[in-house]
């Protein structure tokens, strides 16, 4: 049966609203399935196919005109000029959902968009699978979890550690992969097709190393100076590195949060992937049961709490407003929620029992934020969601 994607509901009201319609995301995110099962009266035609590229580089108008009505063009990003061209028919036909594009690299599609675009199109982002979709559960507001009953999912019960080693890319549950072998086959092409057009990379074994390195850094702030010395490469590489990861919805750096509560605050970012899948074939964890034991698998949960959170907001159609929170003492809050002026204050814990340690660094934050009426919350690998005192303890399958 295919899983319903959340981002449906905001792609079919932006179609309505907006002439042309831009649909990003990873490589295999199934950006093209769901705008076809979308949009079923759209013509469609992909830009991987040689012919339709050649025809789309060497005869913009000609390759346009053969749709008369409304068209998927898939992988838009192998034919740039065709946006001036696009452009001059939405201002003309002034016709809603005339010209849905997708593709998966979001840095050349933008800077087009604003180039030729602006106004004109609405732009949303598909990620991986969620949880919640997985788990065939509606999309509910991320920021409004405190205010939830406390229950775990109904439906699927899947265990944590096959959860984590799985990621979420839909063609693993479409065909019945298994994932790291999946997954092998996609780092591949990604290193080969994707980095090595985009950034012209000579030494793709420093990029995977790059990438691994990456990866046991996941869930730390961010140090790029040490991340280049470990590569072997300049500081200015590994942020254009860094950059091209952050754009292809690979990796996502959380940013603090310091409007208030104390000067000294750390400023850095930490760096966290956006599939958990991905990120333990990066580490070379090779089963869930080594997942169990592994020293980074606190880390790679905390990781996926947070990339859950921002799949929430991503698919509606809204930027995450997501942070952490670190003083220089070293008390810290792995998770902040903005909504309407307020914080929701998250602590993430891998382990299956729950402790009263968890909720510590949450007393001291609501100390000195002032906040002392603020409820934490404590997303944990265990199967139980229950209230302690001013918090609440929130099974990681009740999460998304």
């Amino acid at each position: 049966m295919a899983i319903k994607r959340h981002l449906e509901e905001r792609l079919l009201r932006a179609v309505n609203n907006f002439p042309v319609v831009t649909l990003t995301g990873p490589r295999q995110s199934g950006k093209t399935t769901l705008a076809r099962m979308a949009l079923p009266q759209h013509s469609y035609v992909s830009l991987e196919d040689p012919d339709e590229r050649r025809l789309a580089l060497d005869d913009p108008r000609g390759f346009l005109s053969r749709f008369k009505d409304k068209v998927i063009i898939d992988e838009a990003q192998h034919a740039p000029d065709l946006f001036s061209y696009i452009q001059g028919i939405v201002d003309q036909n002034q016709l809603a959902g005339q010209f849905v594009l997708t593709g998966s690299q979001n840095f050349l599609l933008l800077r087009r968009i604003s180039q030729s675009l602006a106004g004109r199109c609405d732009v949303l982002h598909l990620l991986p699978f969620s949880h919640l979709e997985l788990a065939q559960q509606a999309l509910r507001p991320i920021e409004q979890a405190a205010e939830r009953n406390l229950y775990s999912i109904d439906g699927r019960r899947e265990n944590l550690f096959n959860t984590l080693f799985a990621g979420g890319y839909p063609r693993i549950y479409d065909k019945g992969l298994e994932p790291q072998e999946w997954l092998a086959s996609y780092y591949q092409t990604y290193i080969e097709r994707d980095v090595r057009e985009l950034l012209q990379v000579g030494d793709i074994e420093t990029f995977g190393r790059f990438m691994g390195l990456c990866g046991g850094r996941v869930g730390q702030l961010l140090n790029l100076s040490a991340l280049a010395n470990d590569c072997g490469i300049t500081h200015t590489t590994a942020k254009r590195w860094l950059s091209v990861l952050e754009a292809s919805f690979i990796v996502m750096l959380l940013r603090p949060h310091y409007k208030n509560f104390s000067k000294r605050l750390i400023k850095s970012p930490k760096l966290y992937f956006l599939d958990s899948g991905l990120l333990c074939y990066l580490l070379r964890i090779r089963s869930p049961d080594e997942l169990i034991l592994h020293a980074s698998r606190g880390a790679i949960f905390e990781s996926w709490v947070i990339s859950e959170a921002a799949k929430n907001f991503i698919h509606r159609g809204l930027r995450p407003d997501i942070h952490f929170w670190r003083d220089s003492t070293g008390h810290e809050i792995d998770l902040l929620i903005e909504n309407n002026g307020s914080l929701q204050p998250i602590e993430i814990k891998s382990g299956q029992t729950f402790s009263s340690e968890f909720v510590k660094n949450l007393d001291w934050w609501r100390q000195i934020s002032c906040l002392t009426d603020t409820t934490g919350l404590v997303i944990y690998g265990g199967d139980t969601s229950i209230p302690y005192k001013n918090n609440r303890i929130l099974s990681w399958n009740s999460w998304g």
